[in-house]
């Protein structure tokens, strides 16, 4: 998980993504931050995330956004 925080840190470095709790919704991450997000997953871990998957909801929270990773094996 720290791991993971560390490269969204990378990508949006002023963000608490430990306690934000509406990254979409609030505008924090935008689409090019989501495309950040998934390149960096994709170059770091070998991991194509499916572009069904690739839905406001999976981004809103860090929450949702491990799981997602989790689900595609990202998470350690």
């Amino acid at each position: 998980m720290k791991e993971f925080i560390e490269m969204l840190k990378k990508i949006k470095p002023n963000v608490d993504f430990e306690n934000e709790e509406a990254l979409v919704d609030d505008g924090i991450l935008e689409s090019l931050d989501i495309i950040s997000i998934i390149s960096e997953i994709a170059d770091k871990y070998g991991v194509v995330i499916p572009s069904d998957e690739i839905i406001p909801d999976n981004f809103k929270l860090l929450p949702s956004l491990t799981i997602k990773s989790c689900s595609v094996k990202v998470c350690t």
